[in-house]
């Protein structure tokens, strides 16, 4: 007998991944929800390798999503700018990005592929543009 989540389940779920209002959930929302990039695959089991030093920080990314589709799989997209340091070492070729609830470790909520990764050198400044980073529910 095959089952799965309806789609409204879906939805507020990724709304209260983004830290946004939910319709069935009471619970409070993330006080921030930092982005981190990594330059390794990341699994729903593993986290990848985030970049380190060079004055690399996760970015908060609370209030820059938008609202979750209703469609199957359900995806949730940035909506605004998110722009990280500006990177005074090599911090390598980043091709994933997680979601975590703090600065410096916390707990990893999700993980997405880049779709296109991006070489970030001494002097670049990574950012992504609204609609570049998606999470699905799966």
């Amino acid at each position: 007998m095959a089952g799965s989540i309806v789609d409204a389940l879906e939805v507020d779920l990724l709304k209260l991944l983004t830290a946004q209002a939910t319709s069935i959930f009471t619970s409070t929302a993330f006080a921030n929800l930092y982005v981190a990039l990594m330059t390794t695959a990341s699994t729903d089991a593993t986290a990848g390798t985030e970049v380190t030093g060079g004055s690399y920080a996760r970015v908060d990314s609370k209030t820059k999503w938008g609202a979750p589709t209703g469609t199957t799989p359900s995806t949730v997209s940035n909506n605004a700018t998110i722009t990280f340091p500006t990177a005074t070492v090599s911090w390598g070729t980043v091709t994933h990005f997680e979601l975590n609830t703090a600065l410096t470790a916390g707990t990893r909520l999700a993980w997405a592929d880049l779709g296109t990764s991006k070489a970030v050198g001494v002097g670049d400044t990574p950012s992504f543009a609204a609609a570049a980073l998606t999470i699905t529910a799966d």
